[in-house]
């Protein structure tokens, strides 16, 4: 789970030993809580801020009972398997989405977390490569409410840029702008419902990342606030990253310091900006690319990245996986939370992924400058 960029800190987590700051209520390495207080429910409900009124944010679950993730066993009116006993998982701890047959999303509590305060939301055109919209808002761990506020700002901005559709004056560059101005409103949105979903006086204010990625007709448009990334796999040419975190880490390899080095020092998931009360800046940056080819876009939380960080590597991973579950995406985004599992599960895990039909290998362009936030 991301973290604030804060300073350096002497305590440290009583389960695993590894570095904490005064006011954390979760270790990031282990996720061990760090009071004695019991864990807060994973409830639908905040407090808004301006109104000081409750306010209600539905969680994207399926309908249908699902059975012990331990086990497959039927789960029982209590809550445990009735095969092998173990607790049920809560609706917020898993659930996935596919609104149109060639985009998917699965949301995963990972194994070390108490509670998923990633989210993610969606919308699609039937029809394969035409329209969608991808949102992932990772929830930073030391804050209160991030789970609600998560999940809230994800549907917030998924709502926005799914009802814009403006083409500009049907220039290519006029239609990018256009879409670039729906990302600015959207990151309004976001904002917006994580400050309603804070409580007033919080210590902690309740804060995520921000990332989204809007598929139009070939066109792909994406833009990030914090270290949630998008990517983009064409089955014939170079895998790209389409982000560049706000991060500690990103601030590090702009100076030479190597990739490992920087993703797995004492701040590899400080992040740099961020939505919130205390957010710098939360004007996201935009980049574009025309896909030429048929591939797979990707927007995941670290949950993902941090076990395979790079375009190439997981580029393969993600060809791989397509292969096994004959390119369906729901399925893939199963298989890939399975595999973020399996390789520790130490964060909460959201992968979303769009199937874009098509045939060169795509050029990014940045659109909008990106501003430095507080270290």
């Amino acid at each position: 789970m991301d973290t604030a960029m804060t300073a350096g800190t002497s305590l440290v987590c009583p389960s695993c030993g590894g570095g904490v700051a005064e006011g954390d209520r979760f270790c990031e390495a282990c996720g061990s809580a760090l009071t004695s207080s019991p864990d807060e429910p994973t409830v639908e409900v905040a407090t808004n801020t301006a109104a000081n009124s409750a306010a209600t944010v539905e969680v994207p679950v399926n309908a249908a009972v699902q059975p012990c993730r331990s086990c497959g066993g039927v789960v029982g009116d209590d809550g445990y398997c009735q095969t092998c006993g173990t607790k049920a998982a809560k609706p917020r701890d898993h659930f996935d989405e596919q609104p149109a047959a060639w985009v998917a999303m699965t949301c995963d509590r990972g194994i070390r977390h108490h509670r998923n305060e990633d989210a993610a939301a969606l919308d699609a055109d039937a029809e394969p490569g035409s329209r969608a919209v991808l949102v992932v808002c990772d929830g930073v761990s030391s804050s209160t409410d991030s789970d609600v506020a998560s999940l809230a700002a994800a549907k917030a901005a998924r709502d926005v840029l799914a009802v814009g559709r403006a083409q500009g004056l049907g220039t290519e560059s006029s239609r990018i702008s256009a879409i670039v101005a729906r990302f600015k409103a959207a990151a309004d949105a976001a904002q917006e419902a994580v400050l309603t979903n804070t409580s007033p006086g919080s210590s902690n204010p309740a804060s995520c990342t921000f990332v989204a990625a809007v598929v139009e007709n070939g066109l792909i448009v994406a833009g990030n606030v914090g270290d949630s990334r998008a990517y983009w796999f064409p089955d014939a040419g170079e895998a790209v990253g389409l982000t560049v975190d706000d991060s500690w880490a990103a601030e590090l390899m702009a100076t030479g310091v190597s990739r490992h080095e920087a993703e797995t020092g004492p701040h590899a998931h400080a992040i740099t900006r961020w939505l919130g009360t205390d957010a710098p800046d939360h004007t996201p940056k935009t980049t574009h690319l025309r896909a030429e080819s048929a591939g797979w876009l990707l927007v995941c939380s670290d949950g993902l990245w941090n076990y395979c960080s790079e375009a190439v590597p997981l580029g393969e991973l993600v060809r791989r996986t397509a292969a096994e579950h004959g390119g369906e995406p729901r399925a893939m985004s199963s298989a890939l939370v399975d595999w973020a599992n399996a390789q520790g599960g130490q964060d909460n895990i959201t992968v979303a992924l769009a199937r874009i039909p098509g045939a060169a290998a795509p050029v990014t362009t940045q659109t909008t400058e990106p501003t430095v936030g507080r270290n």
